[in-house]
């Protein structure tokens, strides 16, 4: 056995001390990766969110239309011509309406705008008057007049090029729009079939699954709001003109929209301003309107929506309010019009695919001692 001890290292050992585990090279790799994907992802989504809420829209829109759309097919037109006559039709509706009713809506509404003030201070006054309070409007409103109104506008508008710019834009836009809705309507199915074709056939199953619970319950939220919107508009701008309101045009429009696209607060702020223009008329006309306002959202509630909604999916009104902050923060305004009936979808997909099981232990009001413990001798 030798006394000189072990053999000294190699030259290269000795310069280049212990040398790194052969996956960190990989693993910074792949972090570095990680990083470049999730920062081209971030600036994607901020350069392309506005695309991406468009096609958003005009998702929702094509699933709306399809069951029409199949209709129209089933009964001896192509698609394509099928898809073209719906939106012929809507764009037809919608020239119409602006025909007969868009110079009456124009005068209301800027009347309405200029009246608001006014109406306020009155209803605020008649409140303290009657109540004892001593509630105030608020200076910045007092003083929002016909010429403040004016200038706001020039200040916040770019002149005419801008408009003109802005609405080029507007127009591109909802052009750009009823493309993607016409093209995802009209090959609906051969979009379907190319996916599924990706896919092994259980996978293609599941697609298909998907795609029948998109059409049957975002379609069907949508086109239940529309109708159940479409009602409420005509009952109360009926109701207005009936009993006097000034403005009664926008005011039913505006307790159509919010009422049924505004979740949770969208009932009480639908009828709130009709109320308060009512109130500045005549005090008896306000309580009127909030009289009405309740008796038809318990027809609503208890006689059209069961109707109406039946094969759409219920949304717990939290989890729809909290859809549409998400959507707004997200996509902006399109955001929140598409957020609900994308969540509806998920939670349709939940309740096809998802498992539930029954509860052991009752979580309710049962007295936690009535539960029995185990037995002596179980281990």
């Amino acid at each position: 056995m030798s006394e000189d001890g072990p053999a000294p290292l190699p030259a290269h050992r000795k310069r280049n001390g212990p040398r790194a585990p052969q996956w960190l090279r990989p693993a910074i790799l792949y972090v570095l990766l990680a990083v470049a994907a999730y920062q081209l992802s971030g600036w994607l989504f901020h350069n392309l969110r506005g695309f991406l809420g468009l096609l958003f829209l005009a998702w929702l829109l094509s699933i709306t239309l399809e069951p029409v759309v199949d209709w129209l097919e089933r009964h001896g037109l192509r698609r394509g011509a099928a898809t073209g006559l719906v939106l012929f039709g809507l764009l037809a509706f919608a020239v119409g309406f602006v025909a007969l009713f868009g110079t009456l809506l124009a005068e209301q509404l800027g009347q309405l705008l200029k009246a608001l003030p006014d109406a306020l201070t009155a209803v605020t006054e008649w409140a303290n008057r009657v109540f004892d309070t001593n509630f105030t409007t608020g200076p910045e409103l007092l003083r929002l007049t016909p010429e403040t109104v004016r200038d706001l506008v020039q200040r916040f508008t770019p002149g005419v090029l801008g408009v003109v710019s802005s609405v080029v834009g507007v127009v591109f836009q909802a052009m750009t729009m009823l493309l993607f809705v016409f093209y995802m309507s009209a090959e609906g199915p051969a979009m379907r079939r190319t996916i599924s074709s990706w896919f092994p056939a259980r996978q293609q199953r599941v697609i298909s699954t998907v795609w029948e619970i998109s059409v049957e319950k975002a379609g069907g939220y949508v086109v239940s709001r529309l109708i159940l919107g479409a009602v409420s508009a005509v009952g109360t701008g009926i109701f207005l003109m009936i009993i006097g309101v000034p403005y009664w045009l926008p005011l039913a429009l505006w307790t159509g929209i919010v009422s049924q696209f505004v979740p949770t607060l969208g009932t009480y702020l639908a009828i709130a301003l009709p109320a308060i223009i009512a109130a500045a008329n005549q005090p008896i006309d306000g309580l009127w309107v909030v009289l009405f306002g309740t008796a038809y959202q318990q027809v609503e509630n208890y006689v059209l929506h069961p109707r109406i909604t039946s094969k759409t999916v219920s949304i717990h009104p939290a989890v729809a309010f909290g859809s549409v902050i998400v959507g707004a923060s997200l996509f902006g305004a399109i955001g929140a019009l598409v957020s609900v009936p994308v969540v509806a979808v998920l939670q349709a997909l939940v309740e096809t695919y998802g498992r539930r099981y029954e509860l052991v232990i009752d979580t309710g009001d049962t007295d936690a001692a009535a539960v029995p413990g185990p037995e002596p001798g179980d281990g």
